[in-house]
């Protein structure tokens, strides 16, 4: 059995806390991959909860941990964040690194079922239980948790928290994919790690897992008004409409004038930081 404690690539001291890169060899991956995590100053003293960023397209653990400002407030509420990649790297597969809405950067938080990608792909179960385990075993931390994310990451939170009920305490998005199997990053997506058969898809779409959902976690969704991929790639409308059929809280908060980028995410952080507090008790 190899050795999967985690390498320490940086070290940053940050708001009286740490913030830390690390690398480990994944089992759901089949390749090494790298996380940030931030951990408050409460940490040095006592275990703390967890909230999960996963970040969008082109992105990896570094843009959120660098951009969004969320380490101020963390230290404040005593919450530790981890950032996984958006998706293993080195592996070099037919196409990989010819887009940049599939492959390098665009795991799209699925388990992939076609090949090659399903060898590889499998970034759900590495997000939900390997990443997890791994932060629980090696950090100060506790198994109470909370995930939020960003555009495709925005779709990945929403999936992970649907998917698994019990798992988190909280979830929120910024501007995230809502409804994939609808849109054109989502088809190109789903087509290639999935398949041809759209039904299939359904398994990995916000819209349709909240008509079934176990677990009514309330919904905090945060999009600019003058994002540019709203209409077509985005569409918080039709997560309303589903929410609203299905009786899950949502709450669908328009910011005007707000586009898709972490200008954007660091304007409203604090407020999904404490609304995840005030679920991770």
């Amino acid at each position: 059995m190899s050795d999967t404690t985690p390498e320490l690539l940086a070290s940053n001291k940050c708001f009286g806390g740490w913030l830390k890169r690390y690398k480990h060899t994944s089992t759901a991956t089949g390749t090494e991959m790298v996380f940030a995590i931030y951990l408050p100053p409460q940490a040095q003293t006592e275990k703390v909860p967890v909230l999960y960023w996963l970040s969008g397209l082109t992105c990896t653990d570094e843009n959120f941990m660098q951009k969004a400002g969320a380490q101020r407030m963390a230290a404040e509420l005593g919450i530790a964040l981890v950032a996984p990649d958006t998706s293993p790297r080195g592996t070099d597969l037919p196409g990989e690194h010819d887009s940049y809405d599939f492959g390098s950067g665009a795991g799209f938080y699925v388990n992939a079922t076609r090949q090659p990608w399903s060898a590889h792909y499998n970034m759900f179960d590495y997000v939900t239980e390997e990443l997890p385990a791994l932060v629980e075993q090696y950090f100060p931390v506790t198994d109470k948790r909370a995930i939020s994310g960003h555009s495709m990451g925005g779709h990945g939170a929403l999936i992970c928290a649907l998917k698994k009920p019990g798992r988190y305490r909280s979830v929120s998005a910024f501007a995230p994919i809502t409804n994939p199997v609808n849109c054109p990053w989502g088809e190109k997506a789903f087509t290639g790690y999935l398949g041809d058969d759209r039904e299939a898809w359904k398994a990995w779409d916000a819209c349709e897992l909240v008509a079934t959902a176990k677990e009514k976690l309330p919904l905090l969704v945060d999009q600019g008004e003058a994002d540019n991929f709203l209409d077509e790639q985005l569409k918080p409308g039709a997560l309303e409409a589903a929410c609203e059929a299905a009786g899950h809280p949502l709450e669908l908060r328009l910011q005007p004038g707000y586009d898709h980028s972490y200008f954007f995410i660091a304007s409203f952080i604090d407020d999904h930081l404490r609304h995840h507090a005030r679920a991770l008790g």
